[in-house]
């Protein structure tokens, strides 16, 4: 199992109410940083992307510095939700900053760890999908993927994430989107101190209730398979965080054998 792969399976154990024992996080820390990426893999990719050395005469450095995909016979690798970005932009910010953010999870007082967190906050605080009015393309998702960082490495950056926030409620509604970035705006909600998701999850509650009540979701393809438990859990995560709510916790979705498909129960 690559990183990428290993990224994807961790983030969806952990949304789904895995844990590891610390064997197992001293594990995937040690697979994860096998994959930093080499000084001289890093210039090759900028060069690629046309955005040499990773700086521009604004001073953004807009690509990763320490986790950058490895070729994948030029197809862009997906996020946890099985998206496919449509630019290196996106896919390569997703890959950093996912792997940065289990680094943090697993192991917060690693030195590596804080090092790399603190040069990718600064990082990012150059970009215009990090912390700019942003609704430009794919630079909305990105945004996305910063905001779920944030919430994990450095919650006590309020404004920072207030301003995440705001962008995506500036430009959600500009175009048509397709489902994934409202999914993972609700990740997002799901994993933000309670303070500041509450006003937002509200806005949302009666859209996301009836999956946890009475709609059902398709287990037909290994898409379904893979992705519609992680979207269940991802809600369940959600609502349990109001008082009222707190018994299903720890609750799993199941497959009805009356209909096959992916029921929740609240009870």
């Amino acid at each position: 199992m690559n990183a990428y792969e290993l990224m994807i399976k961790t983030n969806h154990y952990f949304i789904k109410g895995g844990s590891c024992s610390d064997s197992q996080k001293g594990n995937i820390v040690g697979q994860l940083f096998s994959a930093l990426t080499e000084p001289e893999q890093a210039m090759r990719f900028y060069k690629a992307v046309k955005f040499p050395n990773n700086i521009d005469g604004y001073g953004r450095q807009m690509y990763p510095v320490y986790f950058i995909p490895p070729y994948n016979n030029g197809v862009k690798l997906k996020t946890i939700f099985n998206q496919t970005p449509k630019t290196h932009l996106f896919s390569a910010n997703m890959y950093e900053l996912e792997i940065i953010r289990l680094l943090f999870l697993l192991a917060p007082d690693n030195p590596n760890v804080k090092e790399i967190v603190d040069k990718t906050l600064t990082r990012l605080k150059t970009t215009c999908f990090g912390i700019y009015d942003d609704g430009t393309g794919e630079c909305f998702d990105t945004s996305l993927v910063v905001l779920r960082f944030l919430a994990t490495v450095s919650p006590e950056e309020t404004n920072w994430i207030y301003g995440r926030i705001d962008n995506y409620n500036s430009h959600a509604g500009d175009r048509k989107r397709p489902w994934f970035a409202k999914w993972y705006f609700w990740l997002c909600l799901s994993e933000l101190p309670f303070e500041i998701a509450e006003s937002e999850i509200n806005k949302y509650k009666e859209e996301i209730m009836p999956w946890l009540t009475t709609k059902s979701a398709v287990m037909n393809s290994e898409h379904d398979k893979t992705i519609h438990p992680v979207l269940i859990c991802m809600l369940r995560n959600l609502m349990s965080r109001y008082p009222e709510y707190t018994h299903i916790k720890e609750r799993q979705p199941y497959i009805s054998e009356r209909d096959g498909r992916l029921h929740f129960d609240m009870g």
